[in-house]
């Protein structure tokens, strides 16, 4: 039978990530009404508010308070989690840049299964855990097995799980556990956080979002894009090979490796939608996606899906909308 669940947390500025929801819809597909704990690591006053929080969706929160882990540190925390954690536990991590550091190295120490970047799961049957993963940026689905029997580390690929508000929230005990820490040295050590520049404008904070990927095809047609996000007064920003090709600014950039934003509404213009860039969005938005590719794994995650070139529909899409 598998092993106790546990949910490692992310946090910032003393709020949990938005992952630590997703990971309890995760683990309820896992083993349903399982006891989930989770596990929040940090240093500071901020550490216990992020554990209020959590405590309202998970039934266990265990708190490390220790200056050693002020700052998210793979190999630090890989030695706490190898201190603290049962035998054949089952742990979830979300699959950002973080979770791919933390991930594979815990499950080696911890001789147990790997599985990276999970996209669903089709149930356990005794010990065997049946997943769905994402191959060829995201057009072919892979559905493996893997045995539970000696544990495992899980990487939830980060808003495929989304938390329903039911309105019941959950009367979760927080343990301090910073007792338990014990010797977690690293071999890297945490030097200092460098801000990136804020362009012309701030992504971050905007409402509304009309982003562009690869199919804008040429520099010129980003155009097309400015005078939608001016009919409906949003901002512009992009995906990553948008930036690479020197189109737009960094600072617009959304995904892993750019930008983490929260708007309310989010138009994807010509994007794919790699795990690396949806990884950038947060909050739920209402997502509304524009590709030719009826595969894109764009509109695995779209609330409204147009197959269509951009080229073509955004320009009228545009004029309706300026007419009425």
């Amino acid at each position: 039978m598998a092993g106790q669940v546990f949910a490692y947390i992310r946090h910032k500025e003393g709020k949990a990530d938005d992952s630590a929801q997703e990971l309890v819809v995760a683990a309820g597909k896992i083993v349903p009404d399982a006891t989930l704990t989770a596990i929040v690591t940090g240093a500071g006053s901020d550490l216990d508010a992020v554990c209020n929080e959590v405590a309202a969706s998970y039934q266990e929160v265990w708190k490390f308070d220790n200056e050693a882990l002020a700052y998210p540190n793979a190999e630090a925390i890989r030695n706490l989690l190898l201190n603290v954690l049962p035998q054949d536990s089952i742990v979830l991590i979300a699959h950002d840049t973080f979770g791919m550091d933390l991930g594979p190295g815990l499950s080696i120490k911890l001789d147990s299964v790997f599985v990276s970047d999970v996209v669903d799961f089709e149930g356990l049957e005794g010990d065997t855990l049946k997943v769905i993963r994402q191959e060829f940026s995201g057009q072919v689905s892979t559905h493996s097995s893997c045995d539970l029997s000696a544990g495992a580390v899980i990487d939830i690929r980060p808003g495929v799980f989304q938390a329903e508000d039911s309105g019941a929230a959950v009367s979760g005990q927080v343990v301090d556990k910073s007792a338990d820490v014990g010797d977690i040295a690293a071999g890297r050590r945490f030097l200092e956080v460098v801000e990136a520049e804020v362009g012309d404008v701030d992504i971050t904070k905007e409402d509304v979002l009309v982003s562009v990927g690869r199919g804008i095809e040429d520099e010129d047609n980003i155009e097309i894009a400015d005078e939608l996000a001016e009919a409906i007064g949003a901002v512009v920003s992009c995906s990553r090979p948008i930036v690479d090709a020197k189109w737009l600014e960094k600072s617009r950039q959304v995904g892993t490796s750019g930008q983490t934003v929260k708007p309310k509404v989010y138009l994807a213009l010509g994007i794919s939608g790699s795990f690396q860039h949806l990884g950038g969005l947060k909050g739920n938005p209402y997502i509304v996606a524009v590709n030719k590719n009826p595969k894109a794994p764009i509109f695995q995650v779209a609330d409204v899906g147009v197959i269509e070139d951009l080229l073509d529909f955004v320009p009228v899409l545009t004029e309706k909308i300026q007419e009425g």
